[in-house]
Formats: C-alpha cells, structure tokens, sequence
C-alpha cells in the first residue's frame, strides 16, 4: 500500500476555506454541545446558550422536560435573546450561559417566547397582524445519545442523530454513557485546526514518540497502533486496567462491562467534535469546539459511576493527572502541526498505511464540502487541484 496524501493545505489554514467549511459542513451537521446534566437541562424549565461555529444557539428544557433548540435571534429586530458579548466566540472563551426561565424575553423590545420557540406576545403592536406561528424563533434540532445534547443547525437537512452514533452505540454499549457524571472538567485553548486533533486523535502512529507515559501502560501503542482492534479493546500491560499514572485505581469498574472491557482501554469518534476514550472505571469525553481556523477549544469530561461521584472520598485526581499529562502533550504537538502546515512549504501531508482508515478524515469531510475523495488520494490532482477552495 503505498502513501496517500491527506487534505490539502487550504482546508487547515485558509480563513475563507474555513467560513466555507463552517456553512457546508459543520453547520449542517449533529455537533455535540455538551452533557445534558452538565447543561442542567435534565431540569424543567431550564435554558443553556452554547456556540456552535460561530452561531450562538439557545438549548431549553420545557415544563414536561422535553427539550427544544433555536437560534438566540429574536424574530422582531434581531436581537440576542440571551446576549453574548462583541467579542466573536465569547461563549467558547467562557463556556456556555445557564438560567433558569418559564419563558424568553428579547431584551430589546420585550418581544417574549415560549421555552419551545412559539411567540407569546408582542407588546405595542397595536393592530399590526401578527400570526405567532409566522414569528417563532428559528428552530434548530435537538437530540439526546448517552448523556449528551446534540445539536443540528439545519434540521431541514438532518438526519436522524443514530445514523451518526451508530458505532459508538455499537460498541460501547456496555459502559452505559447516559448513567454516568461529570467528576472533573478540564478545558484547553489549542492554537490548531479541529482537524488537526481529530486526526491525532484517531490514529497511534504519533504514540511512542509523543507519549512515553500512554506507551507503557498500552505497549500496542508504542508500535505505531498498526493492526489494534478497537471492537474488542486494547489489552493493558500486566497488571495495569485503567488510565491512570499507575495502570489500577481503587474505585471499581464500572458495572456492565465485561470481562475484556474491564482490562482494555476502548475509543470511538463520532465526527465532528466527540471523542471518547472509555477506561473500565472512567471515560474521558472530549468536546471540540471549532473556534477559528487555527484555533479550537476542547472540553475534556472525565465520566464515572454516579456513586463513586457521590462519594465522600470521591477523588479523580489520578485519572485526571494522567489525562492532563497526554492531553498536553497532544495539543503540543497539533500546535506544531499547524505552525508547519502554515509554512509556504507546505502543501498537504501524507498518510502511512496504517494511518489510512483510523486518521483518514477524507471519506467523512470531502463529500460534504462536494469534493471527490479520490482527487486527494492522488497525488498529481492534489497539486493541481490546490486553488480549488480559493
């Protein structure tokens, strides 16, 4: 098998390749925003304001908990119902805003709506004729999957959430995502393209040299992650059954798994921006939050047993040392990334063998830009074809 050559250059550092990218994929697409405890939207009458690709989006959970999305645009004059700040992508410096509300008033003239998007009333309209179905907020869909609130921009062209999860679904079934909770959230501001970390994420060609401390415990990954079987979960070095500094903890596995799920180490990405890495006491969830072209924050969850949580000696310290220790060492090294693939030098980068099925964006990405994925793996129409996004 010989190289093939990865995205181009453009789709990385171009801020018009980027905008472009925003509106024909990442737009159109389920995009996880975050738990749904963590939101508190698993409360009635709750309201949560997340940012998705530079769209501010207004998330609540009706008096029956049923849950409903919009865009935070009053229908009047096109107000922020919820303000967010000048600056562009203040919810992603700060995180998202949480309140509790019976309904949502627009700050500007008061023009107020149901928590699930209808308008209630219009003040000093006099006899203007007002169809409040013609008035609703702008709707954007919403679904639920292990724990976790997803949302699609443009539910016109949505598909069901499944279609997405599907594997994930499949596969780590048994760790029963929805039960778990939130012990420790640590975010990072990465100086990189949110393809750059997907793709590190997916593949452990970059393991041995980037992570000393991951090697030891998984040694399959010392070797480059070639051949690893990921369905069934990648073996531990003797003695070691968790990601933590010493491989064990004394919290207990989590209850459902098998008997190889509790020794092996299992992760999944559900494109675009959740990544899961499920440890047989603990899962860290990773949320990217695509900010720019170059820039990408990432929320990182570390999930376990509701009564460990509980627990009055509850401490997830071990875990979350470890995965501090090789999250910094992976946004170090994407951080190199994008400061090389910005290089005039650059054009496109290349894919080993064993990096072509688990690092290969291209089958996911090019079809929903309109772009013929077998263009990239040649070559000679990669260099032709560079301007394509101009």
């Amino acid at each position: 098998m010989s190289l093939q050559a990865a995205l181009p250059r453009e789709l990385y550092v171009d801020p018009a390749a980027w905008e472009r990218e925003c509106e024909r994929v990442l737009l159109r697409e389920w995009t996880c925003v975050g738990r749904v405890d963590d939101l508190e939207l698993h409360q009635p009458e709750r309201v949560a304001v997340v940012e998705v690709a530079g769209e501010s989006l207004v998330v609540t959970s009706d008096a029956d908990g049923l849950l409903h999305a919009s865009y935070n645009v009053c229908r009047h004059r096109g107000s922020q119902l919820f303000p967010t700040g000048s600056a562009a992508g203040a919810e992603a410096e700060s995180g998202p805003q949480l309140c509790g509300a019976k309904a949502i008033r627009c700050p500007y003239h008061s023009w107020t709506y149901a928590l699930d998007g209808s308008l209630l009333r219009a003040p000093h309209t006099g006899d203007a004729e007002i169809e409040p179905l013609d008035f609703a907020l702008h709707p954007v869909g919403v679904e639920t999957w292990g724990g976790f609130v997803f949302v699609h921009p443009t539910p016109a062209d949505a598909v069901p959430l499944a279609a997405s999860v599907g594997r994930a679904d499949r596969t780590l079934a048994n760790y029963d995502l929805g039960a778990l909770v939130t012990g420790l959230t640590m975010t990072y501001d990465v100086a990189a393209n949110w393809k750059v970390i997907a793709e590190n994420y997916n593949e452990c060609y970059h393991c041995g040299p980037v992570h000393p401390e991951l090697s030891r415990l998984v040694p399959a990954f010392a070797g480059g992650g070639a051949g690893l079987d990921w369905d069934a979960g990648i073996p531990h070095r003797e003695g070691a059954w968790t990601f933590t500094l010493s491989g064990t903890t004394d919290r207990a596995p989590l209850p459902g798994l098998d008997e190889t799920e509790r020794v092996r180490h299992k992760g999944e990405l559900v494109y675009p921006n959740l990544m899961l890495s499920c440890s047989a006491d603990h899962v860290a969830a990773f949320v990217i939050r695509p900010v720019a072209v170059d820039r990408t924050r990432i929320d990182c969850r570390l999930l376990f047993a509701a009564d460990e949580v509980a627990s009055s000696s509850f401490d997830p310290s071990d875990a979350g040392d470890f995965w501090d220790l090789v999250n910094r060492q992976d946004w170090a090294i994407c951080e190199s990334v994008q400061r090389g693939m910005s290089s005039r030098a650059y054009r496109h980068g290349w894919f080993a063998p064993m990096e072509d099925d688990s690092a290969d964006i291209r089958r996911w990405l090019l079809p929903r830009l309109g772009r013929d994925t077998s263009e990239v793996g040649d070559p000679s129409v990669v260099e032709r074809r560079r301007d394509h996004l101009r």
